[in-house]
């Protein structure tokens, strides 16, 4: 049984996005003066004496307004309010009880769910009346600070009674993390939606409508997944924003922490520079990637289209050759289902683990179709080799003299390797070190 979910909600800038990063114990949610800055559902897991829940972040609602991305995001929290078990409605205790209170509580009733009201700017309680807000008929208003962590505990004791005993801690199937990444309007979050199947995140023609990195937790033939939609990466003297070069740094963040990256190309451009220096990303990062060709029904194509465009992806993605390309269409539906084939593919064979034995018998095999050459007046011996991790597969190769191995040579050592066991869809590492044992002598 997954567990009880809470969805924070109130109007702009009443502080949800503080208390939720306190909550998380770090800064997920972006938290700026800008209103509208948080606008999608942003999840985060957490326990309080023994229950675990998830608490969901949600932009700011606003209720009467129709612009299009005020309505986008009054979906978003639409769609948290239906999902959720319990409902945190977080007010102003600065500003006061405003009308758009009365509207969103009332939009809350509605819902039939439980109500917890958080008074949230409330750093001394004396001094600040809340009694104003027991108008809003939503029960006892709980005075909170989410700047200095006042008033948690109560808050929190309130939240799980409604739980009953579905949340206690129990153990997790470990997930696998999946980055989805790429160019402003690639259609990542298009392509987020159709793999989850419901609307997730905010698709809008809009550049630069994600912003933060956004974790949704999915499970689909037994196998757990966290897919995290990133805001599109632009080239430098493209960020403008404060909060955008914040949500790109996440961005690439979420590459570095995530288990296997969805590189997202507009196929209707075929690929940029900025989509090399995005695989760049995935690859120094040594993450197994898959190379997501989105927008395929837009492109005039024959029998021969895909070849050519893997002629031309092998072409530019010299330097991580090992690329595991998919063409699909986010908008159809055409070929989504085969990229968590794809991830499962590459995140295998990011898992591998190779017996020493095995191992050195190709090493030797290699050497003996093309030997190690003279460098520096001297001969590279190898001794032997053997595999230190994964994910990705690092390798270490215990030499005489590590200054004279070329890179050459190196790189046909990862090409025998590569055709000896199946790497694709993932970086490997090899590392030349000097054999103590060859010190000695």
């Amino acid at each position: 049984m997954s567990n009880p979910v809470v969805a924070i909600v109130g109007r702009p800038n009443v502080g949800k996005s503080t208390f939720f990063n306190k909550m998380a114990g770090r800064r997920i949610s972006i938290v700026d003066d800008m209103p509208g800055v948080t606008r999608d559902r942003i999840y985060t897991d957490t326990e309080w004496c023994g229950y675990n829940f998830t608490f969901i972040d949600t932009g700011g609602i606003e209720l009467t307004s129709e612009d299009t991305m005020w309505r986008h995001i009054r979906e978003q929290v639409e769609i948290a309010v239906d999902t959720a078990d319990v409902i945190l409605f977080i007010v102003d205790g600065r500003t006061g009880l405003m009308g758009d209170d009365y509207d969103v509580a009332s939009f809350l009733r509605k819902s039939g769910k439980p109500v917890v009201l958080g008074v949230n700017k409330v750093d001394n309680a004396d001094n600040t009346p809340i009694y104003d807000f027991y108008a809003l008929d939503l029960g006892e208003p709980m005075p909170i600070s989410a700047e200095h962590s006042l008033g948690f505990g109560d808050l929190l004791d309130e939240i799980v009674k409604h739980f009953g005993e579905r949340s206690l801690q129990k153990d997790k199937q470990e997930a696998i993390s999946i980055a989805v990444v790429g160019k402003p309007n690639a259609g990542k979050s298009s392509l987020v939606n159709k793999i989850l199947g419901y609307e997730r995140v905010i698709v809008s023609e809009i550049a630069g409508t994600t912003r933060d990195a956004i974790d949704t937790p999915f499970a689909i033939d037994g196998k757990n997944y966290i897919i995290i939609d990133t805001a599109g990466i632009r080239r430098k003297s493209r960020v403008e924003e404060d909060v955008e070069y914040y949500s790109v740094v996440r961005a690439i963040s979420a590459i570095r922490k995530a288990d296997v990256v969805l590189v997202v190309i507009d196929a209707t451009q075929s690929i940029t520079e900025q989509d090399l220096k995005i695989c760049g990303l995935a690859h120094e990062a040594g993450r197994p990637s898959v190379i997501v060709m989105n927008k395929w029904d837009a492109v005039e194509k024959d029998t021969h289209t895909i070849n050519a465009f893997n002629i031309r992806l092998k072409e530019e993605l010299k330097f991580m050759d090992y690329f595991k390309p998919i063409y699909v269409s986010a908008l159809t539906g055409k070929r989504v289902g085969g990229i968590l084939d794809a991830v499962n593919t590459v995140y295998k064979n990011a898992s591998q683990r190779i017996t020493t034995g095995l191992l050195n018998d190709v090493i030797g095999d290699a050497i003996s179709v093309n030997e190690p050459p003279n460098r520096l007046g001297k001969k590279l011996k190898i001794f032997y080799g053997t595999q230190v991790a994964e994910r990705p597969p690092a390798f270490i190769l215990f030499v005489n003299e590590p200054e004279i191995m070329h890179f050459s040579y190196k790189r046909y050592l990862e090409n025998s390797l590569r055709k000896a066991f199946d790497f694709t869809g993932t970086p490997i590492k090899i590392l030349v070190r000097k054999s103590e044992s060859d010190e000695k002598k």
